[in-house]
């Protein structure tokens, strides 16, 4: 154990406590990999009066130490948060619930784009985030707000609406954080433009944005329009940090995207051509620590539904080198479809694999085979 410490990094990251069959206890995330471990195997640390009987319970039972490198603590955080809801420790407690974090959403498809903090946000829609600190989020979104004054209500707003010059701006017009779109204060293409700076502003391209305010500015301000001219100044002394945030396509949560999985499974089945929705689809991967302790993993899925009593794990019987993959498919494929040919089960409707063009054509083989 102590060697497989002096082995990790010390990087940010995400740890993982396995025991000697190779299932995950615990899962925590830390700025300083090596550090944090090394911390559990301290002769000198008090783990029962500092983390409690069950952390001293875990420890004992751990047998190896996996780990995953990220960039920077907020993306150990949003790992940890990703892996502890789909692994399901026995020994996290954090983090087990359904709890997601939230998102800077903006509704481009609208005529004037609503700007709003959600937890359910729509996938169509422009998303930053998601943010490890809802509280730091809803102050910055206040600030922001002040600066680029975007609509963040849920009222329709069109722009040939006729009607919208007859309206009553709301409450937030009147203090100077919004434009006031739904009652025709300001124009698309200048609301818009708001918007874009926005967006530059949330995909953190400061430097460029901050010189594109500075001349639109001074030409507003060679113009005699200070009404303008005062409106970038003050964007431009406000902008400030957003740093504590994930990619929505890196640390997806897909949870909070929710599709009814028969919709699904019928768009699915237009891709690829089937004749119908497949009911029953399993899929397959290969794993190997360093070429040892090799293993296939099945999943499978009914109707578009987590069938975890399908789930199946294959230690490697037959296939000596160990980092084969390519046998390894073929090896686990050809065990698990053997009852399938036998005709003592059903064939799945579609089957994943994971892995390139080797993976494969080592699957066909093993079809050929059986």
């Amino acid at each position: 154990m102590k060697r497989r410490i002096a082995e990790l990094p010390k990087t940010s990251g995400v740890y993982l406590f396995k025991d000697a069959r190779g299932r995950v206890l615990y899962i925590g995330k830390s700025i300083d990999l090596r550090s944090r471990v090394s911390s559990y195997f301290q002769p000198s640390a008090d783990l029962f009066n500092t983390r409690g009987p069950r952390i001293v319970e875990m420890v004992k039972q751990v047998y190896n130490i996996d780990y995953i490198e990220c960039e920077n603590e907020v993306e150990a955080l949003l790992d940890e948060a990703r892996l502890i809801k789909d692994i399901q420790p026995p020994y996290n407690e954090r983090l087990m619930d359904g709890k997601s974090f939230p998102y800077i959403e903006i509704t481009l498809r609208d005529d004037f784009p609503k700007v709003r903090i959600t937890r359910e946000p729509d996938p169509k829609s422009k998303l930053f985030g998601p943010f490890i600190s809802p509280g730091g989020l809803s102050a910055a979104m206040e600030q922001m707000q002040r600066i680029f004054k975007f609509c963040s209500c849920n009222q329709t707003i069109n722009s040939d609406d006729p009607k919208l010059r007859f309206n009553r701006p709301c409450l937030l017009y009147s203090i100077k954080r919004c434009s006031g779109p739904c009652a025709a204060m300001i124009s698309q293409e200048a609301y818009r433009e708001d918007i874009k700076r926005l967006i530059k502003f949330l995909s953190g391209k400061r430097v460029n944005l901050i010189r594109q305010m500075t001349r639109e500015m001074e030409q507003a301000s060679e113009e005699l329009n200070f009404e303008k001219a005062a409106r970038l100044r003050d964007q431009l002394k406000a902008i400030e940090s957003l740093s504590l945030s994930g990619d929505p396509q890196r640390h997806l949560q897909p949870e909070v995207f929710f599709e009814d999985p028969r919709a699904g499974l019928e768009k699915l089945a237009k891709i690829l051509n089937l004749s119908e929705p497949p009911r029953v689809i399993e899929g397959f991967d290969m794993a190997n620590l360093q070429g040892q302790e090799a293993c296939g993993s099945m999943v499978q899925f009914i109707d578009g539904i987590a069938f975890k009593g399908g789930y199946k794990r294959f230690k490697i019987k037959y296939t000596d080198n160990k980092s084969d993959d390519y046998a390894m498919m073929r090896e686990v494929l050809c065990r698990r479809y053997r009852h399938v040919a036998a005709g003592e089960e059903l064939m799945p409707q579609l089957i994943l694999i994971d892995g390139g063009p080797g993976q494969l054509h080592a699957a066909q083989d093993a079809f050929a085979t059986l």
